[in-house]
């Protein structure tokens, strides 16, 4: 009888801490068009359904990341990026990175199988940022149309 309710009382503990909910994560993607990326082309990323009522609207101390999927014609082993983003008080914050897409040997980084590669790089991780105003994302890479990404994403993670 004590092993029974021992089993039961373990039982009811691990489901109601699987339960217990932690921050919300928010995150958006874009499909890059098939002729390409252009220079001029900024993507708006809205990470958060603004139609809800029970969103968050300022998300402090989140990390800031940015996905994207490329296929095996991108002709680049990185891709610098340029983030801007709202913060508290209506500031606007701009970050600007490399990610890293292949090693030194030509060897694709991230996840992926076949064509398709995803990869992820935390921009920020500690920042404060209007979730309910688009983040903004654009390539500045020296070239007017940028082949091979097929799509781009940002992730605002608690």
């Amino acid at each position: 009888m004590m092993r029974w309710l021992l089993y039961i009382s373990l039982i009811t503990t691990l489901a109601l801490g699987s339960c217990a909910g932690g921050g919300r994560d928010y995150s958006s993607w874009s499909q890059i068009p098939s002729e390409g990326w252009l220079y001029t082309d900024t993507m708006s990323l809205l990470p958060v359904d603004t139609s809800l009522t029970d969103n968050d609207s300022i998300v402090g101390g989140a990390a800031i990341k940015v996905a994207l999927r490329h296929s095996n014609d991108y002709p680049f082993s990185n891709l610098w990026l340029e983030l801007t983003y709202h913060s508290d008080n209506g500031r606007m914050m701009r970050d600007t990175f490399d990610m890293r897409l292949a090693d030194v040997y030509g060897r694709w980084l991230g996840s992926g199988f076949g064509a398709s590669y995803q990869q992820e790089l935390t921009v920020s991780p500690s920042a404060v940022v209007d979730v309910t105003r688009p983040l903004l994302l654009r390539h500045i890479m020296r070239v007017d149309t940028l082949r091979g990404i097929e799509q781009v994403g940002i992730e605002v993670v608690r």
